[in-house]
Protein backbone atom coordinates (compact mmCIF):
# COMPACT_ATOMS: atom_id res chain seq x y z
CA UNK A 1 0.00 0.00 0.00
CA UNK A 2 1.16 3.43 -0.87
CA UNK A 3 0.33 6.79 -0.56
CA UNK A 4 0.16 9.46 -3.83
CA UNK A 5 -0.30 13.07 -4.19
CA UNK A 6 -2.73 14.42 -6.81
CA UNK A 7 -1.93 18.45 -8.07
CA UNK A 8 -4.86 19.20 -9.87
CA UNK A 9 -7.20 22.11 -10.88
CA UNK A 10 -10.89 22.44 -11.49
CA UNK A 11 -13.51 24.94 -12.58
CA UNK A 12 -16.21 24.64 -9.86
CA UNK A 13 -19.15 25.80 -11.52
CA UNK A 14 -20.64 22.21 -12.27
CA UNK A 15 -19.98 20.89 -9.25
CA UNK A 16 -21.58 21.37 -5.52
CA UNK A 17 -18.09 21.64 -3.99
CA UNK A 18 -15.08 19.97 -3.35
CA UNK A 19 -16.43 17.41 -0.80
CA UNK A 20 -18.75 14.52 -1.63
CA UNK A 21 -22.41 15.11 -0.10
CA UNK A 22 -23.84 11.78 1.17
CA UNK A 23 -28.28 11.15 1.19
CA UNK A 24 -30.07 8.77 2.69
CA UNK A 25 -32.11 6.45 1.58
CA UNK A 26 -34.02 3.87 3.23
CA UNK A 27 -34.55 0.57 1.08
CA UNK A 28 -37.18 -1.75 3.08
CA UNK A 29 -35.60 -1.64 6.47
CA UNK A 30 -32.11 -0.99 5.40
CA UNK A 31 -30.25 2.91 4.76
CA UNK A 32 -28.18 3.03 2.36
CA UNK A 33 -26.12 6.53 1.95
CA UNK A 34 -25.42 7.29 -1.61
CA UNK A 35 -23.62 10.33 -3.20
CA UNK A 36 -26.27 12.97 -3.43
CA UNK A 37 -24.73 16.40 -6.15
CA UNK A 38 -21.84 15.96 -8.35
CA UNK A 39 -18.77 17.26 -6.43
CA UNK A 40 -14.94 17.22 -7.41
CA UNK A 41 -13.95 14.44 -4.95
CA UNK A 42 -16.75 12.33 -6.25
CA UNK A 43 -15.78 12.38 -9.86
CA UNK A 44 -12.48 12.37 -9.18
CA UNK A 45 -12.64 9.17 -7.19
CA UNK A 46 -14.99 7.44 -9.76
CA UNK A 47 -12.15 7.68 -12.33
CA UNK A 48 -9.27 6.22 -9.99
CA UNK A 49 -11.28 3.66 -8.95
CA UNK A 50 -12.46 2.62 -12.61
CA UNK A 51 -8.28 3.19 -13.79
CA UNK A 52 -6.73 1.17 -10.66
CA UNK A 53 -9.49 -1.13 -10.50
CA UNK A 54 -10.13 -1.18 -6.37
CA UNK A 55 -11.98 1.43 -4.79
CA UNK A 56 -9.82 4.53 -4.16
CA UNK A 57 -11.12 7.45 -1.21
CA UNK A 58 -9.69 10.69 -1.88
CA UNK A 59 -8.81 13.76 0.64
CA UNK A 60 -8.41 16.95 -0.33
CA UNK A 61 -6.18 20.03 0.79
CA UNK A 62 -9.57 22.16 1.78
CA UNK A 63 -13.20 21.99 1.03
CA UNK A 64 -14.26 24.79 -1.29
CA UNK A 65 -17.90 25.36 -1.67
CA UNK A 66 -20.31 24.97 -4.23
CA UNK A 67 -19.47 26.85 -7.74
CA UNK A 68 -16.10 27.81 -6.33
CA UNK A 69 -12.67 27.45 -8.32
CA UNK A 70 -9.35 26.31 -7.64
CA UNK A 71 -6.23 26.62 -9.94
CA UNK A 72 -3.75 24.89 -7.18
CA UNK A 73 -5.60 22.16 -5.40
CA UNK A 74 -3.60 19.31 -3.95
CA UNK A 75 -5.11 15.65 -2.81
CA UNK A 76 -4.07 12.47 -1.31
CA UNK A 77 -5.11 8.87 -2.21
CA UNK A 78 -3.63 5.21 -1.27
CA UNK A 79 -3.55 2.35 -3.66
CA UNK A 80 -2.06 -1.12 -3.45
CA UNK A 81 -1.24 -1.47 -6.99
CA UNK A 82 1.73 -0.74 -8.72
CA UNK A 83 1.25 2.20 -11.80
CA UNK A 84 3.58 4.47 -13.69
CA UNK A 85 1.80 7.91 -12.40
CA UNK A 86 2.62 9.30 -15.83
CA UNK A 87 0.50 7.62 -17.27
CA UNK A 88 -2.03 7.65 -14.62
CA UNK A 89 -2.13 11.26 -15.50
CA UNK A 90 -2.55 10.73 -19.08
CA UNK A 91 -5.47 8.47 -18.38
CA UNK A 92 -7.24 10.47 -16.27
CA UNK A 93 -6.92 13.56 -18.44
CA UNK A 94 -8.78 11.43 -20.88
CA UNK A 95 -11.23 10.39 -18.61
CA UNK A 96 -12.09 13.26 -16.17
CA UNK A 97 -14.64 15.77 -17.73
CA UNK A 98 -12.83 19.01 -19.31
CA UNK A 99 -13.55 20.95 -16.18
CA UNK A 100 -10.74 19.06 -14.08
CA UNK A 101 -7.18 19.00 -15.27
CA UNK A 102 -4.65 16.64 -13.61
CA UNK A 103 -1.32 17.95 -13.53
CA UNK A 104 0.81 15.59 -11.55
CA UNK A 105 1.00 12.72 -9.33
CA UNK A 106 3.78 11.71 -7.16
CA UNK A 107 4.54 9.47 -3.91
CA UNK A 108 5.08 10.51 -1.02
CA UNK A 109 5.88 9.21 2.86
CA UNK A 110 2.49 6.95 4.25
CA UNK A 111 1.78 9.53 6.80
CA UNK A 112 1.30 12.59 4.49
CA UNK A 113 -1.71 14.58 4.47
CA UNK A 114 -3.12 16.99 2.12
CA UNK A 115 -5.05 18.72 4.45
CA UNK A 116 -3.08 18.73 7.93
CA UNK A 117 0.11 18.92 5.90
CA UNK A 118 -0.52 22.19 4.07
CA UNK A 119 1.03 25.32 6.16
CA UNK A 120 -0.96 28.09 4.17
CA UNK A 121 -3.68 28.57 1.20
CA UNK A 122 -4.22 31.99 -0.91
CA UNK A 123 -7.33 32.54 -2.46
CA UNK A 124 -8.45 34.96 -5.03
CA UNK A 125 -12.11 36.82 -5.50
CA UNK A 126 -12.39 38.53 -8.68
CA UNK A 127 -15.12 41.36 -9.38
CA UNK A 128 -15.57 43.92 -11.69
CA UNK A 129 -17.67 46.71 -13.08
CA UNK A 130 -18.04 45.46 -16.17
CA UNK A 131 -19.76 42.71 -18.20
CA UNK A 132 -17.24 40.26 -19.42
CA UNK A 133 -18.47 38.11 -21.80
CA UNK A 134 -15.04 35.16 -21.75
CA UNK A 135 -14.88 35.61 -17.78
CA UNK A 136 -18.52 34.60 -17.60
CA UNK A 137 -18.41 32.58 -14.32
CA UNK A 138 -15.14 32.92 -13.16
CA UNK A 139 -15.86 36.80 -11.72
CA UNK A 140 -18.18 38.74 -9.86
CA UNK A 141 -19.99 41.61 -11.64
CA UNK A 142 -20.86 44.72 -9.44
CA UNK A 143 -22.56 47.90 -10.76
CA UNK A 144 -19.87 50.57 -9.17
CA UNK A 145 -16.18 51.59 -9.11
CA UNK A 146 -14.76 51.16 -5.67
CA UNK A 147 -12.06 53.17 -4.20
CA UNK A 148 -8.95 50.57 -4.07
CA UNK A 149 -7.04 52.52 -2.25
CA UNK A 150 -9.61 52.43 0.69
CA UNK A 151 -10.29 48.62 0.69
CA UNK A 152 -5.87 48.18 0.47
CA UNK A 153 -6.06 50.24 3.98
CA UNK A 154 -9.37 48.37 5.28
CA UNK A 155 -7.18 44.69 4.15
CA UNK A 156 -4.12 46.47 5.82
CA UNK A 157 -6.17 46.39 9.04
CA UNK A 158 -7.31 42.78 9.02
CA UNK A 159 -3.78 42.11 9.33
CA UNK A 160 -3.83 43.43 12.89
CA UNK A 161 -6.14 40.82 14.02
CA UNK A 162 -6.29 36.92 14.58
CA UNK A 163 -10.07 36.32 15.24
CA UNK A 164 -12.03 36.21 12.78
CA UNK A 165 -15.76 35.25 14.12
CA UNK A 166 -17.14 37.99 12.55
CA UNK A 167 -16.41 36.67 9.13
CA UNK A 168 -16.94 32.96 9.49
CA UNK A 169 -20.02 30.77 8.60
CA UNK A 170 -22.68 30.07 11.33
CA UNK A 171 -23.13 26.70 13.06
CA UNK A 172 -19.82 25.03 11.76
CA UNK A 173 -18.47 22.51 13.86
CA UNK A 174 -14.74 24.25 14.13
CA UNK A 175 -12.55 24.07 17.34
CA UNK A 176 -11.23 28.04 17.17
CA UNK A 177 -11.94 31.12 14.72
CA UNK A 178 -8.39 31.75 14.86
CA UNK A 179 -6.28 32.86 11.57
CA UNK A 180 -2.85 34.35 10.71
CA UNK A 181 -3.08 36.10 7.75
CA UNK A 182 0.06 36.80 5.82
CA UNK A 183 -0.98 38.63 3.05
CA UNK A 184 -4.36 40.71 2.30
CA UNK A 185 -4.34 43.43 -0.68
CA UNK A 186 -6.35 44.74 -3.69
CA UNK A 187 -4.75 45.21 -7.61
CA UNK A 188 -6.55 46.19 -10.13
CA UNK A 189 -5.68 44.19 -13.20
CA UNK A 190 -6.89 44.56 -16.54
CA UNK A 191 -11.03 44.61 -16.16
CA UNK A 192 -11.46 43.50 -12.97
CA UNK A 193 -10.44 43.98 -9.34
CA UNK A 194 -8.80 41.15 -7.34
CA UNK A 195 -8.22 40.57 -3.71
CA UNK A 196 -5.52 38.23 -2.39
CA UNK A 197 -5.90 36.96 0.81
CA UNK A 198 -3.24 34.49 2.30
CA UNK A 199 -3.85 32.30 5.46
CA UNK A 200 -2.56 29.05 7.25
CA UNK A 201 -6.25 28.70 7.45
CA UNK A 202 -9.47 29.78 6.61
CA UNK A 203 -12.83 29.99 8.20
CA UNK A 204 -15.90 28.26 6.32
CA UNK A 205 -16.90 31.53 4.21
CA UNK A 206 -14.64 33.31 5.43
CA UNK A 207 -12.62 34.97 2.20
CA UNK A 208 -16.01 35.04 0.55
CA UNK A 209 -17.68 37.51 3.51
CA UNK A 210 -14.39 39.74 3.94
CA UNK A 211 -14.48 40.51 0.69
CA UNK A 212 -18.21 42.01 0.71
CA UNK A 213 -17.30 43.76 3.85
CA UNK A 214 -13.77 45.47 2.09
CA UNK A 215 -16.38 46.18 -1.08
CA UNK A 216 -18.99 48.11 1.35
CA UNK A 217 -15.49 50.38 2.01
CA UNK A 218 -14.18 50.69 -1.32
CA UNK A 219 -18.04 51.88 -2.03
CA UNK A 220 -18.14 54.22 0.79
CA UNK A 221 -21.51 52.30 2.82
CA UNK A 222 -18.46 51.42 5.69
CA UNK A 223 -15.65 53.15 7.29
CA UNK A 224 -12.26 51.99 8.63
CA UNK A 225 -13.19 52.77 12.08
CA UNK A 226 -16.37 50.29 11.02
CA UNK A 227 -14.43 47.73 9.75
CA UNK A 228 -12.90 47.50 13.11
CA UNK A 229 -15.60 47.66 15.39
CA UNK A 230 -17.10 44.65 12.75
CA UNK A 231 -14.53 42.62 14.28
CA UNK A 232 -14.09 43.07 17.37
CA UNK A 233 -17.89 42.36 17.89
CA UNK A 234 -17.70 39.09 16.50
CA UNK A 235 -20.86 38.71 14.98
CA UNK A 236 -21.47 37.14 11.77
CA UNK A 237 -24.37 39.61 11.50
CA UNK A 238 -22.46 42.61 11.78
CA UNK A 239 -20.30 42.18 8.86
CA UNK A 240 -21.18 42.55 4.44
CA UNK A 241 -22.60 40.54 2.56
CA UNK A 242 -21.34 37.00 1.69
CA UNK A 243 -20.16 37.52 -2.38
CA UNK A 244 -21.09 34.80 -4.43
CA UNK A 245 -19.21 31.81 -5.35
CA UNK A 246 -18.12 32.56 -8.70
CA UNK A 247 -15.72 34.69 -8.23
CA UNK A 248 -13.10 32.95 -5.78
CA UNK A 249 -10.58 30.87 -6.45
CA UNK A 250 -8.19 28.52 -4.40
CA UNK A 251 -4.92 29.94 -6.01
CA UNK A 252 -2.11 28.48 -3.82
CA UNK A 253 -1.52 25.81 -1.44
CA UNK A 254 1.64 25.63 0.30
CA UNK A 255 3.85 22.41 2.42
CA UNK A 256 6.84 22.41 4.08
CA UNK A 257 9.84 21.27 2.05
CA UNK A 258 10.41 18.05 2.82
CA UNK A 259 7.31 17.11 0.66
CA UNK A 260 8.81 19.52 -2.24
CA UNK A 261 5.49 20.30 -3.81
CA UNK A 262 6.31 24.40 -4.41
CA UNK A 263 10.04 24.80 -4.93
Amino acid sequence: MGRYFIHLAYNGASYHGWQTQLIATKVERTVIKQPALPTVQQTLEEALSTLLRQHIAVVGCGRTDTGVHASDFYAHFDADAEFDCKNLVFKLNNLLPPDIAIFDIFPVADNAHARFDATARTYQYHVSDRRLPFRQGQYCRIYYRPDIDLMNEAARVLMEYQDFTSFAKLHTQVKTNICHLSEAHWDEVGEEWIFTIRSNRFLRNMVRSVTGTLLDVGRGKLSIDGLREIIEKKNRCAAGVSMPACGLFLTKVEYPAPLNLNP
